[in-house]
């Protein structure tokens, strides 16, 4: 598999930090092509990235010229094509628990406040920006609290989120816990989350996947 990684990533995107931090995880060689989600209205809703992913999101993994779309796709794209360094656990059981977790912030949190939400809210409703805000923070919340009990004194929690190797979980789990500090949500009431984040963040996977070391952050 010697064809070329190129990575469609926007620096504040939660869904491209995923698998920015699943490709450093699995130590691949790739090219980040920045698409600033702002910038010109969104460069994301140029043709010229709408024939390369015509949902007008990020990110977007070109394998080849293969066109990998959805970030948890990708993850588990990467975990079939190199199973070295695996981000799925091993069991059936405790996949679907890697999964459910990563589900929990992919599924129930993200969607409600990502940047198309908000700038729907703002342009179409003129939601004012502190309702903006506790919309977001409230979502959040409600995700932490479910994932917060799931990952207290759980057997399989050890180190990250499944064990004591990072993982499916963890890829999903940092980016929103990144985007929570970042609208002013108290991390004080989720112990386990800070404890997994503050032993993701000391690798350098994580490290160099983090927003503020991305080629466009801003």
């Amino acid at each position: 598999m010697g064809e070329t990684l190129r990575l469609y990533s926007y620096w504040r995107s939660s869904a491209a930090y995923r698998v920015r931090i699943g490709l450093n995880l699995k130590r691949l060689d790739h090219e980040i092509v920045p698409v600033h989600l702002v910038r010109d209205g969104g460069q994301q809703h140029t043709p010229e990235y709408r024939a390369i992913n015509p949902q007008e999101l990020v990110p977007t993994l070109m394998h080849g010229q293969r066109r990998l779309t959805q970030s948890l796709s990708i993850l588990e794209y990467l975990d079939e094509v190199w199973p070295d360094r695996p981000l799925l656990p091993a069991t059936a059981r405790e996949r679907q628990r890697a999964r459910a977790l990563a589900l929990l912030v992919a599924c129930d949190i993200h969607p409600l406040n990502n940047l198309r939400v908000l700038q729907y809210f703002d342009r179409e409703w003129h939601v004012p920006q502190p309702e903006r805000d506790g919309w977001v923070r409230h979502w959040i919340e409600s995700g932490f609290k479910v994932a917060e009990l799931q990952l207290a004194d759980h057997p399989s929690t050890g180190t990250y989120c499944d064990g004591d190797a990072p993982g499916f979980s963890d890829c999903c789990l940092i980016p929103q816990i990144y985007n929570a500090r970042r609208h002013g949500v108290d991390m004080a009431a989720y112990p386990t989350l800070c404890r997994i984040e503050a032993e993701c963040l000391a690798l350098p996977e994580f490290d160099a996947a983090r927003p503020e070391n991305q080629p466009d952050a801003q």
